[in-house]
């Protein structure tokens, strides 16, 4: 019998810190390793006794003995659902069964869930994206044809034919009805909201076209349990609130965001900035019957799970109930995020970390913050966490013998790594970092501080990137030019390499460089190196488009041998 079906004790994700990254395994609710940290990434545990677990940079499925019942060899692979799996690989999406048996015949560009026995499946047909739906074999069941595609509620779907004209199909693809509109929005529990034209109100229709709620809304969202979320607002402020099917407001149109969270209850926000609303809201909660139970106290909340709701307010998360308070049998964690009760642990996502804690608030297991570099050196993880929208994991290095040394480099780490002085007042952004090691041998460590800025509101953020290269001996931080001998030009014998890689890259077909922006590198050019090569690369912008990332190219040490100073410290330290 599967050990997970025994319900003797839970098999619970966890990680230890290594140099070679996060190492994940599993262990029991006394926080002990069962199966021992292995794996590069582990999910929990899903009802079919099985878990997603990476392993040399690919997911496959394993038993609760850490066996790989379906290798890895996918890219990624989604929970089940109805007993099929969704997995990507370089070709794209496919279906999985339990035993790992592809039942898809080709790969797609898009596969989501299961839902009824359909999945939407979509992909390019003459530069059109296309959608349509595979049945529980994999098959075309009702091919591509829709512009847009919902997944199936009580037998029926929404789908987008063309221009101005929607449908609802049944589950063998034929029109149940059809509906001469610019937008609309899902089917749910017999109505379907739209909008005649992009620039009209919403409103609801049934299943026959008849207009059940005349458009008077600027957005309208799906009906659940006989409520609806609805904006009011004619400018760019929110005016949020909750109808019922009668279009009588239960809740009035006057909340800056507003969210339903099963149970009878809704998370009703007001912004923390009403000059600034992009920056956020907190919330109080409501009840679907009109009630309002609390101030706005909360920061997150999500949706309630056995009468409860993982909450946060300020760096903290913990509980609520019905009534909209802080559950007192069970403990505030300290950091913001979400966290489960599996059976009597309390499983805390919170910080960009996985910890677990009973129910009293103790720690049942909680990652390591050292660990070893080998037998002289060690890096202590320290977080640095000034305000609730800003977080950074930082290295810190111990073992040098020379302690001032140390010192000085562990003020570079803490000042490249963004350890910097931020207002403990809402900010207008939010900001997370982190650090790996990308390269360590005898007294050479490569440390890659990286992190990624998010203006609220904006359409992306900006990530942050740099290498810094560590002496461990002297304490140095080698900058580019310690690598070549002094009378060469390596700037411009660099600049013509990347240069040519870059046509190289065009000709090939990449077409995010800006044209003639690349006018060479820079003497202190961001680069980190590996046991056989030089890497350089730029920031988002700089010279492609922010789909390219940090533009890298590397560069053989044979290809530019001629002007490398092999007595340098830098590469003595690299070869010794």
């Amino acid at each position: 019998m599967n050990r997970l079906q025994t319900n003797l004790t839970p098999l619970l994700p966890a990680f230890i810190h290594t140099k070679e990254g996060k190492r994940w395994g599993y262990i029991n609710n006394q926080g002990q390793f069962v199966l021992p940290p292995q794996f590069e990434e582990a999910d929990d545990f899903q009802e079919n006794g099985m878990a997603i677990a990476r392993l040399n940079g690919k997911v496959g499925l394993i038993n609760d003995t850490g066996q790989f019942v379906i290798e890895p060899q996918y890219n990624s692979m989604l929970p089940f659902t109805e007993n099929r799996a969704i997995v990507t690989d370089d070709e794209g999406f496919s279906v999985i069964n339990e035993q790992g048996q592809v039942l898809t015949k080709k790969t797609y560009g898009l596969i989501n869930p299961y839902q009824e026995g359909r999945a939407i499946f979509a992909e390019t047909r003459d530069d059109q994206f296309l959608y349509g739906y595979l049945d529980e074999d994999g098959n075309e069941h009702i091919p591509l044809q829709f512009e847009l595609a919902y997944d199936f509620s009580d037998g029926k779907a929404l789908v987008k034919i063309k221009e101005n004209e929607f449908a609802l199909i049944n589950r063998d693809g034929h029109i149940v009805q059809s509906y001469p509109y610019a937008s609309m929005m899902s089917y749910s529990e017999g109505l379907i909201a739209f909008a005649k034209t992009y620039q009209d109100n919403w409103g609801y229709v049934d299943e026959q076209g008849t207009v059940m709620i005349e458009p008077q809304f600027t957005y309208a969202l799906p009906f659940q349990n006989e409520r609806a979320i609805v904006n009011a607002a004619e400018g760019i402020d929110n005016q949020y609130g909750l109808i019922n099917r009668d279009a009588s407001y239960i809740l009035p149109p006057t909340y800056q965001d507003m969210t339903q969270l099963g149970n009878g209850r809704v998370a009703v926000g007001r912004a923390f900035d009403p000059e600034r609303p992009f920056t956020g809201s907190r919330y109080g909660i409501a009840t679907t019957d009109g009630s309002v139970l609390t101030d706005f106290l909360y920061d997150q909340v999500a949706e309630y799970k056995n009468g409860l709701s993982s909450t946060t307010a300020g760096q903290f998360t913990f509980f609520i109930n019905e009534s909209g308070q802080r559950e007192p049998s069970l403990p505030v964690i300290p950091g913001i995020g979400t966290i489960t009760i599996i059976d009597d642990v309390i499983q805390a996502n919170v910080d960009h970390s996985l910890s677990y804690y009973d129910r009293a608030g103790n720690i049942v297991y909680q990652p390591n913050t050292v660990f070893p570099l080998d037998d002289q050196y060690r890096i202590h993880i320290r977080k640095y966490s000034p305000n609730k929208d800003y977080l950074v994991y930082y290295p810190q290095i111990e073992g040098m013998t020379n302690g001032e040394a140390e010192k000085n480099v562990n003020a570079i780490l803490r000042q490249k790594s963004l350890v910097l002085p931020v207002p403990s007042t809402q900010l207008d952004y939010g900001y997370y970092g982190d650090f790996s090691v990308a390269f360590f041998q005898n007294h050479l460590l490569i440390l890659k501080l990286e992190g990624y800025r998010y203006p609220f509101g904006a359409a992306h953020g900006m990530p942050y990137q740099v290498h810094v290269s560590i002496d461990l001996g002297t304490g140095q931080i080698y900058q580019l030019k310690d690598l070549f001998k002094q009378d060469s030009d390596y700037v411009k014998e660099l600049s013509d390499i990347v240069g040519q890689q870059i046509k190289d890259q065009m000709e090939q077909g990449h077409t995010y460089f800006f044209p003639d922006q690349y006018r060479g590198i820079t003497p202190d050019q961001a680069f980190y190196v590996t046991d056989d090569a030089l890497v350089l690369y730029f920031e988002p912008y700089e010279i492609a488009a922010y789909v390219a990332g940090f533009p890298s190219f590397t560069i053989p040490f044979k290809e530019i041998e001629g002007i490398l100073d092999f007595t340098s410290s830098f590469w003595r330290s690299l070869h010794e």
